[in-house]
């Protein structure tokens, strides 16, 4: 699937193990996150939310509109900070209150 996971800044937490529906992120004999069969991720970015180190991005190919960028989150207090950094390096935030998001 499209999820990459990045070992240098892995630091073995294992909070993306607990929220992998499909039980596919597994750890290296150093304790690092990986991915034991990527094509059989759903690309539900669960891991994605929940790796507080940015150790696990999305990558948007150019088939949703990405072309190559990849996707991190990052959340301080009620705001979430969705990171895309291009593949040229460029670096854009949105940042989301979750006390104002899904009102209707």
């Amino acid at each position: 699937m499209s999820i990459k996971i990045n070992k240098e800044k892995c630091i073995g937490c294992k909070r993306c193990l607990s929220v992998c529906p499909g039980s596919l992120i597994k750890l290296d004999e150093d304790g690092k996150a990986y991915m034991k069969y990527p094509k059989d991720c759903w690309g539900c970015c669960s891991c994605i939310k929940e790796c507080k180190e940015c150790a696990i991005s999305f990558y948007l190919g150019a088939d949703i509109g990405g072309r190559g960028s990849h996707l991190t989150v990052e959340t301080e207090g009620d705001i979430v900070h969705w990171n895309i950094e291009e593949s040229n390096g460029i670096l854009h935030s949105i940042d989301v209150n979750r006390k104002n998001s899904n009102k209707y």
